[in-house]
């Protein structure tokens, strides 16, 4: 099982604040059944250079790594990019991506989309060497036109969910019917802490095991995992 959205690093973010709250996240994942984690600081341009980004990053790593077991989930760096007009433009955007692949997490906007935030979201997927994932992508669809889900999709542009969408009852019907039409390919905790938001990607998994049965639950981790390979 990998964990796609986690802000597991310590005191980088919103997310954990030290390192005996990234440990007892990691604890809880293990319990779970994760084998690997990848970490998604928060990045705002407007707001951090991404040099001075990427040294938080490694010395908040550092300092976890030190107190990590092997009985801990593997730890892959990256980052949840806020979305700005004109990040096309970005030239260091590439270094972003989930360490080892081409995978982008990228934050949207929760206003309306314009036809340019479409544009943009596709032009930065056809670049050769980014392939764009939307963060909780359930988040954005009040603020997406008909049609803009499946454009993004037949473009190759991947959706990654929170666990908690599989979870509430209010949403739980609709994150079932993204999965059987493959608009979700990926899963992700988006854990920020270990009482308000902690990690429950057992619990998500459940419910589709429950929907959709166990070899549908093993081939969409396999699948997973083949993203991070760089293989799909």
């Amino acid at each position: 099982m990998v964990d796609f959205h986690s802000h597991i690093l310590p005191g980088i973010d919103d997310g954990s604040q030290n390192v005996e709250e990234s440990l007892q996240m990691l604890d809880m994942l293990a319990f779970q059944g994760a084998k690997k984690v990848v970490a998604t600081p928060h990045f705002m341009a407007t707001e951090t250079a991404p040099q001075e980004f990427f040294i938080k990053r490694q010395n908040s790593y550092n300092q976890l790594k030190e107190k990590l077991s092997e009985n801990h989930p593997e730890i892959i760096l990256g980052a949840e990019v806020l979305y700005y007009s004109g990040i096309s433009r970005m030239q260091e955007l590439s270094s972003f991506c989930i360490d080892g692949t081409q995978l982008l997490l990228l934050e949207m906007p929760t206003k309306k989309w314009n036809d340019y935030i479409v544009r943009e979201v596709l032009e930065l997927n056809c670049t050769g060497d980014i392939t764009v994932v939307l963060a909780h992508i359930e988040r954005y669809l009040p603020f997406m036109e008909e049609g803009v889900l499946e454009r993004l999709v037949e473009n190759d542009v991947l959706m990654q969910v929170n666990a908690n969408f599989f979870l509430r009852f209010a949403t739980r019907h609709k994150a079932i019917k993204m999965l059987k039409n493959d608009y979700i390919q990926l899963i992700g905790s988006d854990c920020h802490d270990i009482k308000y938001r902690p990690p429950r990607l057992d619990e998500a998994y459940k419910v589709i095991k429950n929907r959709m049965g166990e070899a549908f639950v093993g081939y969409f981790q396999e699948r997973s995992e083949r993203f991070l390979e760089g293989l799909m």
